[in-house]
């Protein structure tokens, strides 16, 4: 009768635990669904959430910062645990920011820094951008022997990581006399965007002997102008290593790109909204590294930023 007893209460104490465990919902706001290191982003994180039992919602801003900060709203007003955010302005967070902090919500930025410091509960995972930029020119330059001209296509301008990887590009080719910037236009992170470049500078005549877009889209769409010129002569270089870009890389028609782990990304801000909502000590910054990709190693990073 005793042990009968006991398990009865074990029982009950089990039912009990059941009853009050919750199960997290976190929703994540993302800056554009069409944007392809967007989209590995997001299935990695779906990804996650399952491996970790939680629920969530996901929202497409179709790049536009007011209809981002509608859907941050409605999150709030659903009752989300927390939100993970991949911004489309990184200047233009505030507002999300505030409504995060009075609803007492974890605000977690995943891959575009924002521009304004983090208090509170609040977290950035992701890469420095400067880096990739860093990294990218560096490689280039020395495919060309650190002399000609480059182009440089840009992503879109309300994104730090435009900026700072476009900043980080001009800063290594002023360190070689030899080498100047003769173009620089956005192409909004889009390959047609950047087909529509690329083809307008080739009709204008400009001497280009390097293209280093901010990202592998850009410079597949420069490839493709290229291409259409019947243009083998110009070096092109992308960020992100996804994997079309790798593809290009293999064939021999990119010459370099930059690895963006968007897999340890999205792990990270997962498991950072996890961690604040179990009241774990967590850093406002978590950075993810980078690494150059060419023809010599790209077979390693085959298997990675897969969708």
């Amino acid at each position: 009768m005793k042990i009968i007893k006991l398990m009865l209460v074990a029982l009950s104490m089990l039912i009990t635990c059941a009853a009050y465990a919750k199960t997290y919902t976190v929703g994540v706001a993302l800056a554009n669904f069409d944007l392809n290191f967007v989209s590995i982003l997001r299935t990695q994180m779906i990804n996650e959430l399952k491996t970790l039992g939680m629920n969530s919602q996901f929202s497409d801003a179709k790049g536009d910062v007011a209809l981002q900060v509608q859907q941050v709203d409605d999150f709030i007003n659903q009752g989300v645990d927390a939100i993970i955010l991949n911004p489309v302005d990184t200047q233009g967070v505030r507002p999300m920011m505030e409504a995060a902090k009075r609803a007492n919500i974890p605000l977690i930025f995943v891959n575009r820094k924002p521009e304004v410091k983090l208090d509170g509960r609040m977290a950035y995972v992701g890469s420095d951008s400067a880096l990739s930029g860093k990294l990218q020119m560096e490689a280039l330059a020395k495919k060309m022997h650190y002399r000609g001209n480059v182009a440089i296509i840009m992503g879109a301008l309300s994104n730090e990581e435009a900026r700072e990887r476009t900043r980080a590009v001009e800063a290594v080719i002023a360190q070689h006399k030899e080498m100047k910037v003769v173009e620089k236009q956005s192409a909004k992170w889009q390959r047609n965007e950047a087909v529509d470049v690329v083809s307008g500078w080739l009709l204008n005549g400009s001497p280009i002997d390097a293209i280093a877009a901010n990202n592998d889209e850009m410079a597949i769409g420069a490839i493709m102008a290229l291409s259409q010129a019947k243009n083998s002569n110009v070096l092109v270089a992308g960020i992100d290593g996804t994997p079309d870009g790798l593809q290009f890389i293999k064939n021999g028609q990119m010459a370099v790109t930059v690895f963006q782990d968007a897999k340890g990304q999205a792990i990270g801000a997962v498991q950072v909204a996890q961690a604040m909502l179990e009241q774990k000590k967590t850093e406002p910054y978590n950075w993810v590294p980078y690494e150059t990709v060419t023809l010599d190693n790209y077979s390693s990073f085959a298997s990675k930023n897969q969708k």
